[in-house]
């Protein structure tokens, strides 16, 4: 099916983008939310946030010149913590950002509304107006990547929380005094089925056994080299300390999922990233957790789904977001 074309119409258009450690995603779509292009500029964390900001501005002086007039706003996700009044981003790890006013810094350069938020939450946004959410309006949304992140809806409002860092849903503890996460804290979700910590259980798993670990090593090369991604590819062919390890994973994602759904109530819990795309078996384990150990009242409206959007859906869910600020003003 080829893509959507530009609305000949001369409706309005936003423009969404999500900016990473190794790529800046840019999307456009139409007062429908239909994406009708994308982009994809690389980034360069060393080079700063200026030079960010400047690509983000040629794409749409220069990949979007034909639409620029159309364009009424912008919506950027980002890898931080954002203050969502200002859009400034006050610390984004993995672009090495402090205290960056970029929303001030884009809507000098562009001239147009700039909303900025988290890049998972523009990815709740994503999923719930134009992916597995669609005509849902208490929803969790959890992605399961290198990190454990999320989005909760309520009520037909993507909620913030009183500083703006809800949805840390990876860092809900599921066992107490447990493996350390790279948030300081002890048995995070995101310590056991996080992508960064399945591979470091599996680098460690295979230097205490050698001999269970000889495909992973075979696989990725090294044991330096083995990473989540490697882990996934050695339980597809069934190797016993992939899966052991994965199953691991799988079991408390479900214990935390459980919980959330106690907690949150959501008619339809969607589970995406890179993790899930490794494992979508990952979707019938928790939805199984779920019905046994959820709360009756709460998880018999509950459906769980796979997430629909691709790659790009924080961008998307950027742009959605752009597009129901200007709405609300």
């Amino acid at each position: 099916m080829p893509p959507p074309t530009v609305p000949p119409d001369g409706s309005p258009l936003y423009a969404g983008a999500d900016i990473g450690g190794t790529k800046i995603g840019m999307v456009l779509i139409g007062e429908d939310g239909r994406s009708i292009d994308e982009h994809r500029h690389p980034t360069d964390v060393a080079e700063g946030a200026d030079a960010i900001i400047a690509r983000i501005t040629e794409c749409l002086h220069g990949c979007y010149a034909a639409q620029r007039s159309r364009i009424a706003g912008l919506g950027v996700g980002v890898a931080g913590q954002v203050d969502p009044n200002s859009g400034a981003v006050s610390f984004a790890p993995n672009l090495q950002w402090h205290d960056v006013p970029l929303g001030a810094r884009l809507r000098a350069a562009l001239g147009i509304p700039v909303a900025v938020t988290n890049d998972v939450r523009a990815a709740t946004w994503g999923e719930w107006l134009a992916g597995a959410g669609v005509g849902v309006n208490d929803l969790v949304v959890l992605f399961i990547g290198t990190g454990i992140g999320g989005g909760v809806v309520s009520d037909g409002r993507v909620l913030h929380g009183a500083s703006n860092t809800f949805g840390e849903l990876g860092h809900v503890t599921v066992v107490a005094g447990g493996r350390t996460c790279r948030c300081g804290n002890a048995g995070c979700v995101e310590a056991y089925a996080g992508g960064w910590a399945i591979g470091e259980r599996a680098r460690e798993m295979v230097r205490d056994d050698p001999a269970s670990g000889a495909a992973l090593v075979r696989m990725a090369g090294s044991v330096e080299e083995i990473d989540a991604a490697i882990v996934s590819a050695a339980y597809r062919v069934g190797d016993p300390l992939a899966i052991g390890l994965l199953d691991d994973a799988a079991r408390h994602l479900a214990a935390a999922a459980v919980g959330f759904v106690n907690a949150l109530n959501p008619a339809r819990l969607i589970l995406g990233g890179g993790v899930v795309a490794g494992m979508p078996e990952l979707v019938d384990v928790v939805t199984a957790a779920i019905r046994a150990h959820a709360l009756p009242a709460a998880s018999a409206v509950l459906d769980v789904r796979r997430a629909a959007l691709g790659s790009e859906v924080a961008a998307l869910g950027a742009a959605i977001l752009a597009r129901a600020t200007l709405a609300a003003h």
